[in-house]
């Protein structure tokens, strides 16, 4: 049976993880994304959606399903109230990673399970289970033009969840592979070639 390693990809605010994760996907491994998993969850499980509701108000639940935008708009103001969240979240998340890595360990057909998770530093999601951490970085300025494109926020967004995250210097540090992603897609495909060598050998 193939050693199936758990690898966490995170990083900055829109520095590019969803690109590298879908080239790990490309290169043979099963990818999973955290933000998904809670989209999920937020559209479709009924208790959690209750939850949330509870916790931050009714009007963030826009036909049975929760209204993201509305939930950043509260949670990224007040840090206790992002906290709790997370504390509803966070769980859930955990769990359903959990339960896709055993299933594709059954599989014994993925040298890599790659769990793209923004928060991995800032949460408990299991980190003890994580066979290795990639850190993607970006110049801060892409990464704010970036954000501000893809979710139509401002540069006052931004600096609050910037503010609500482990410095990206702090993340490098404690990283066991770094992906600069500010050159070519070329250049990028390079160095996640390299990395995914290196886990799988």
């Amino acid at each position: 049976m193939l050693k199936l390693k758990k690898v966490a990809v995170t990083g900055g605010i829109a520095c590019g993880k969803s690109s590298i994760c879908q080239i790990f996907k490309k290169l043979g491994a099963y990818v999973i994304s955290a933000d998904e998993v809670v989209h999920h969850h937020l559209s479709n499980n009924s208790d959690l959606i209750e939850k949330v509701g509870d916790l931050l108000g009714n009007d963030v639940i826009v036909e049975g399903k929760i209204d993201r935008k509305a939930v950043a708009d509260k949670v990224f103001l007040h840090p206790d109230l992002l906290n709790a969240l997370e504390r509803i979240l966070h769980p859930e998340v955990e769990k359903e990673i959990e339960a896709q890595f055993q299933k594709v360990k059954q599989k014994n057909k993925y040298p890599l399970f790659v769990a793209e998770i923004p928060v991995f530093f800032e949460s408990d999601l299991g980190h003890a289970s994580y066979d290795a951490v990639v850190v993607v970085e970006a110049p801060e300025d892409l990464c704010r033009e970036r954000f501000k494109s893809k979710t139509g926020s401002t540069d006052e967004d931004f600096d609050r969840r910037v503010a609500f995250q482990v410095p990206l210097e702090e993340k490098v540090k404690q990283a066991d592979f770094v992906i600069k992603n500010d050159k070519d897609i070329e250049n990028l495909h390079k160095q996640l070639r390299a990395v995914y060598e290196s886990l799988t050998s």
